[in-house]
């Protein structure tokens, strides 16, 4: 049985106006994580994932550079305590574009 790990994704750089969430949400997806990305208003991307740490780890790869046009500067990367998961958005089965 595969254990499901949540980590926390805080994305600086250029990843506003270059479509960062939507290449983010379909690497997610083509991954098999669930979670959640937005932006936020100090013009870095927040996203959410769960998945197993093989399936994290390879995102955050990715997350390190980002789609073609995004700039990445800093990945911060924290683990989720599941007390902390009540309550966010997102499911188990998909991984969506917050607004």
């Amino acid at each position: 049985m595969t254990t499901v790990a949540t980590r926390q994704f805080r994305i600086r750089g250029r990843v506003q106006g270059v479509g960062f969430r939507y290449w983010t949400q379909r690497e997610a997806q083509r991954l098999g994580l669930s979670g959640w990305v937005r932006n936020l208003p100090d013009y870095s991307v927040k996203a959410e994932a769960a998945g197993s740490d093989e399936q994290l780890d390879e995102f955050q790869r990715w997350l390190q550079h980002g789609p073609p046009g995004a700039r990445v500067d800093q990945l911060e990367v924290s683990a989720v305590d599941e007390d902390e998961l009540a309550g966010q958005a997102g499911d188990s089965v998909s991984f969506v574009i917050l607004r």
